[in-house]
């Protein structure tokens, strides 16, 4: 056994049966290798950011996590975006990244970088198999480091001798560390907070974002009148009827300071406390309302659903959660707006969905249009590098193959990674893109304003503006493999919408609405 093949097998038994893959030639004994493991499942992205967007989104859903495969230092640059997201969402990922033979580095060969830098600027776990006899073990150590609590990027750097030098052997699965329980203390002290009368907000990050954190969240909130939210934006929020509807905090800092208006407590429970997203001439970053005083139930790295629950005893002790109740918005009619796209999407999403939602400004009213649909996982843009739509929602739809996935992707971001089109048509994947067209990068047309940019004209907003040449995403997503049609009405997304969601395999609809902003 090679070190490529010890390594394969070693990820197999650790759990990690998915590849996602753009190898190069030092990579080329671990892609001969996967033929030794039937149970990994390789698959190609045309670029890294698909191929580690798509893992992402694969560890998202279904809870552990995928492989990447990828060249060099340049290869992980390529897909150091969407890794970024997957760090800022705590996704587990394994990344495997092939370098030069240990006895080509000093030759300073074109590709030789430094990968070590490059990984750990994800602050990580990073490590460089020195010897095909410990690849195994070095495999089983990077699984594990993804997986331990809250999950992180884990950085696998294969020499391509080390890979196909003789001697491998595989290692058996290392337990990863758990999350930490929440202390009696801590616990019992955020609840004098709650008891105070004064106005306490609650900020929930992490796994509160699931369906169990959700339901004490509200508990305690009925019971103490706290102010419940989820941070701006989750890794996965599980939603819809039968689930308590908690508001997000606002992308804009102005939505925020309105949100906390009043506020004298913060309580954050499997996140951080909230900032603005940017800086801002004059303005704070700090949105923490001045004068109030912030409480950590639960780090990232806690236990804590457990916390809350615990926390939900002692202070609403019989009390139930407010669920949300099955509604639906009727369906519009009329020019397609940034308004009434999103009630056709509430008014048609179908149980168990998946939305991979890279809508940016175009999707500020999705979430009221959907609170009462049936239940759903919405992924959300974690840390902001935008491309990560597409890509998320490939993943999704490989780790959860008889759940629907939508992906609604603003026009600007889907251009980043929009070759993701061809891998969801290679595998079949059942992904509905949406298309938000506005033929601008609206959300930058927005900020050009907030900071206070003083006289811009006809340059700086052709630098935001998306036309001319018109983009024809019917015609690009057709000439990478995925049926595409074209909706300027409300009555023809519904019907598009409702079409792709019956037939198998990928479908676009690009639908053509003016800006919000």
């Amino acid at each position: 056994m090679n070190g490529a093949q010890s390594l394969i097998r070693t990820l197999v038994d650790a759990g990690v049966d998915v590849c996602f893959s753009n190898p190069g030639t030092s990579e080329m004994h671990f892609v001969a290798a996967l033929d030794t493991a039937p149970e990994m499942r390789g698959v190609l992205g045309l670029a890294e950011g698909v191929v580690t967007g798509a893992a992402d989104g694969y560890a998202r859903i279904a809870g552990k996590p995928a492989a990447t495969l990828l060249h060099l230092g340049p290869g992980l640059g390529n897909g150091l975006a969407n890794l970024h997201n997957a760090r800022r969402a705590n996704t587990p990922v394994v990344n495997v990244i092939g370098d030069h033979a240990t006895y080509h580095k000093r030759y300073d060969a074109p590709l030789e970088s430094d990968i070590e830098a490059v990984a750990g600027s994800l602050n990580g776990w990073v490590r460089r198999s020195e010897s095909t006899a410990d690849v195994g073990a070095d495999a089983a150590a990077a699984v594990a480091a993804a997986q331990d609590a809250p999950g992180r990027v884990a950085t696998l750097i294969l020499p391509a001798d080390i890979s196909w030098g003789d001697g491998g052997r595989p290692c058996p699965p290392i337990p990863p560390r758990t999350a930490k329980p929440v202390n009696e203390a801590t616990v019992k002290s955020v609840a004098e907070v709650l008891r105070t009368g004064e106005p306490v907000a609650l900020l929930l990050g992490g796994d509160a974002c699931r369906e169990t954190g959700l339901r004490a969240a509200s508990r305690i909130a009925e019971a103490t009148g706290a102010k419940p939210f989820i941070e701006t934006f989750p890794g996965r929020l599980e939603r819809g009827a039968g689930v308590p509807a908690i508001e997000r905090l606002g992308y804009l800092a102005e939505q925020v300071a309105y949100q906390l208006d009043g506020t004298r407590h913060v309580i954050v429970a499997g996140t951080r406390p909230p900032v603005s997203f940017f800086a801002y001439p004059g303005k704070a970053s700090d949105l923490v309302p001045e004068g109030a005083q912030v409480h950590t139930l639960a780090a990232v790295e806690d236990d804590v659903v457990g916390a809350l629950e615990d926390l939900a005893e002692l202070v609403a002790a019989g009390t139930e959660p407010v669920l949300a109740q099955p509604q639906r918005p009727e369906l519009p009619s009329g020019e397609l707006t940034a308004q009434n796209w999103v009630q056709v999407i509430g008014a048609l999403l179908p149980e168990q969905a998946i939305i991979s939602d890279e809508a940016n400004t175009s999707g500020l009213l999705l979430p009221g249009a959907t609170a009462g649909a049936p239940r759903h996982d919405v992924l959300t843009l974690t840390g902001g590098a935008i491309g990560q739509g597409m890509p998320v929602a490939t993943g999704a739809a490989i780790a959860a193959p008889d759940r629907p996935v939508i992906n609604l992707e603003s026009d600007g971001s889907a251009l980043y990674t929009i070759s993701a089109l061809w891998t969801q048509a290679r595998e079949n994947l059942n992904v509905t893109t949406v298309i938000l067209n506005n033929r601008a990068y609206a959300i930058l047309r927005m900020e050009l304003q907030r900071v206070g940019a003083e006289g811009s004209g006809p340059k700086a907003k052709s630098l935001l503006d998306l036309s001319p040449p018109e983009l024809d995403f019917v015609k690009i997503s057709e000439g990478l493999g995925v049926p595409a049609t074209r909706a300027t009405t409300a009555e023809e997304l519904a019907e598009q919408f409702s079409r792709a969601l019956t037939e198998p395999g990928p479908h676009l609809i690009d639908a053509a609405i003016p800006p919000l902003l």
